[in-house]
């Protein structure tokens, strides 16, 4: 029987009278990697210091490891690894000596940093000051100081906001790494494309609400739209976009003729986007 990792009913938090997370209700299971998407200022990080209890909610209820988090927040921290977008290291020690701090903070036995520095590409600088390190090594740092508990719940705030492909690639790795070994990671971005490819399921918030919650695919097919897009060269020389729906009468036959025309370029099928959906269920971009 799967597990419960995380399970929340009608979580609210109110700073003064705007209401940042509006009564939301959801269960992420062990081992899976839901994503929380939604533009800057939906509820996104206030909605994470209530899961990993920094925050006590307003109203509603929040269970993390089937504890109660107003009453356990405390035990169950330590089985918690958080990492958010904004760093906060100690920047005139080293990446070795920020990872030590926290094993010891955690009561880690026989901790060894410098495979997790490696995990993480961070081997060779391992004893450099970490204010000589740029954006995505202090990122990739972040992530292994959320890692040294080895925390049955990942929590990742943004993880590669601005940072290079070969960094996130780097992040990906292990967030994929992680749920495979049984790891719940709650990860929350503004990057559809990202979360389209790491999450099981994904939970668009706009406002505080969540408004959509499925797996990615099930959500492309009830909002969006398939079709096939093909480039045709036409008789004056110039290029042709043609889009053929592929979830209607008539697809079949408009598809063989396509393919017939010697003239035809490309063609590919062509999905909606986890952002076009957003936009269509909210009436809003991830930037506004």
């Amino acid at each position: 029987m799967t597990q419960i990792s995380i399970s929340t009913s009608n979580l609210t938090y109110r700073y003064g009278n705007l209401t940042a997370v509006d009564h939301i209700s959801f269960d992420v299971s062990e081992g899976e990697v839901l994503g929380f998407l939604g533009p800057n200022g939906a509820g996104k990080t206030t909605a994470v210091k209530m899961l990993t209890g920094q925050l006590q909610p307003s109203e509603g209820s929040v269970t993390v490891l089937g504890k109660d988090m107003r009453k356990h927040a405390k035990q169950v921290q330590q089985f918690l690894g958080v990492s958010f977008e904004t760093t906060n290291l100690y920047e005139q020690m080293s990446a070795v000596e920020n990872l030590e701090l926290f094993a010891r903070l955690f009561s880690v036995k026989n901790f060894m940093a410098l495979p997790l520095l490696e995990k993480v590409g961070l081997s060779g600088r391992e004893k450099e000051r970490v204010a000589n390190y740029s954006k995505g090594m202090k990122q990739r740092l972040m992530l292994a100081r959320a890692l040294v508990n080895n925390p049955r719940v990942l929590f990742l705030d943004e993880p590669t906001d601005g940072l290079d492909p070969v960094s996130s690639q780097t992040i990906h790795n292990i967030i994929r790494e992680s749920s495979k070994s049984g790891t719940t990671v709650f990860l929350t971005s503004h990057d559809m494309v990202e979360a389209d490819k790491l999450s099981d399921r994904v939970a668009f918030i706009n406002k505080g609400k969540i408004t959509a919650l499925d797996k990615p695919a099930v959500l492309k097919r009830q909002f969006g739209k398939r079709t096939l897009k093909a480039e045709v060269e036409t008789a004056n020389g110039t290029i042709e976009i043609r889009n053929i729906p592929l979830d209607q009468a008539g697809t079949a036959e408009q598809a063989r003729l396509l393919f017939m025309d010697d003239k035809l370029l490309t063609a590919h099928t062509e999905e909606a986007s986890l952002e076009d959906i957003f936009f269509k269920i909210t009436g809003r971009g991830l930037t506004g």
